[in-house]
């Protein structure tokens, strides 16, 4: 078997790798066969890989497997090959239905890392870690530019999380109320910024009923926080994973109290949303930033003021509550959006050396040796043209209806 990384070829540019240079050259040392496909892009230069000894090609259409990150342009997709990479079908997204199609027509295997799970059925590898990271950070850098009470250096500006890091020691944050939502990767990184800013988290009944608490807090909502039953039974986690039409939101009274909404969790078509237009249009409606690391888009989406996804240049619009509508941002009647759709590669170098090593530890061995019902076998959504039997349900979805 070859590997090959590839050459990320969407568009805004995506510079994370799927394994770093030195995994490369630990891998090649182990007598796999693995190159890199040469690309200007890369948090890692080309430079980097070759000095390791790392076959740093041109081309990789002699390869078995190829590694990606991002969706790969259809005009790219080499037939007949297994490829790793994140598809963004699995929820039926209308704008990448062509590409689900052609990796059909192509006679493509795909192993879309989100699908790829333990026994458990849990996730075993993933960036979502780091996308709560940045989009934390984010969030707390477009509140001081709109309140011009701090600066923050712009993440990807950083050499690496070390240096973003550095600066919070000389931060004076104001008197801020932060929500996160969610308890998975993302919140967790999200957790751990705010954490790593000196920031104190209070519970969240002390963050609903302490009307001023003298410094900077957050708190951090689970699903029992923000969503109870219609019925009024009691929550179980389950039940709501299972049956979320049941569910209603709770989370108004947050929305009174917050100044900065970190929106981490992962949100089904069905489930409730936190809140509507109508609600944000209210003057009690205290939110002024929402970074919405979940991004999906509205109207299919758990906040309804993500009207798009913005890019690393350019990460915040303007929400106006009252036409609906995007304005530009940092006014006093605007709501402000931070809903970049890829993250992680605010912090490429941190966030694809602790990817590769989650490819490494739950997925080489068995892409190496399939086992079956393993993850190989788990994770792959086409083969032989058609859909695999646990992603047969995606069947209508391309083919249009």
């Amino acid at each position: 078997m070859k590997i090959g990384i590839i050459r990320e070829g969407k568009n805004p540019p995506d510079s994370r790798v799927p394994l770093v240079p030195t995994q490369c050259a630990a891998l090649i040392k182990k007598g796999i066969n693995l190159v890199v496909q040469s690309s200007p892009i890369r948090c890692f230069k080309d430079e980097e890989y070759s000095s390791l000894d790392v076959p740093v090609v041109k081309d990789v259409s002699d390869c078995d497997v190829l590694l990606g990150v991002k969706e790969v342009p259809i005009q790219q997709l080499i037939a007949d090959k297994s490829y790793f990479f994140f598809s963004h079908t699995i929820k039926e997204q209308p704008y990448n239905r062509k590409l689900l199609k052609a990796i059909l027509a192509k006679n493509i295997s795909l192993m879309d890392y989100e699908v790829l799970t333990n026994e458990k059925g849990q996730r075993v590898i993933a960036f979502g870690y780091f996308a709560g990271m940045v989009g934390a950070y984010n969030g707390l850098m477009i509140y001081g530019k709109r309140t011009r009470s701090f600066n923050l250096k712009r993440m990807y500006q950083c050499y690496d999380y070390a240096e973003a890091k550095a600066q919070f020691k000389y931060i004076d944050f104001p008197l801020i109320k932060i929500v996160v939502t969610g308890t998975g990767r993302v919140a967790s990184g999200a957790v751990q910024v705010l954490k790593d800013m000196g920031i104190p988290q209070v519970s969240t009944a002390d963050f609903l009923n302490t009307p001023e608490f003298g410094n900077i807090v957050f708190t951090q909502l689970a699903c029992e926080d923000y969503a109870a039953r219609k019925d009024g039974s009691a929550f179980e986690l389950n039940h709501f994973f299972n049956n979320p039409t049941q569910y209603k939101s709770i989370f108004q009274p947050y929305t009174q109290v917050a100044d900065l909404m970190i929106n981490g969790i992962y949100w089904d078509n069905q489930a409730p949303v936190f809140f509507t237009k109508a609600d944000m249009k209210s003057d009690d409606f205290a939110i002024k930033v929402i970074a919405d690391v979940t991004c999906d888009i509205a109207p299919e989406a758990s906040i309804p003021s993500t009207l798009k996804p913005t890019v690393i240049p350019d990460p915040v619009f303007g929400y106006d509550p009252f036409t609906e509508s995007e304005i530009e941002p940092y006014q006093s009647h605007s709501i402000d959006m931070m809903t970049i759709d890829n993250l992680p590669n605010e912090m490429p170098r941190d966030a694809s050396e602790a990817f590769g090593n989650q490819f490494i530890d739950y997925v080489l061995e068995d892409l190496l040796a399939p086992k079956k019902g393993g993850v190989i076998e788990r994770g792959m959504m086409t083969k032989d043209g058609k859909l695999t039997k646990r992603f047969s349900y995606l069947t209508n979805y391309v083919k249009g209806k």
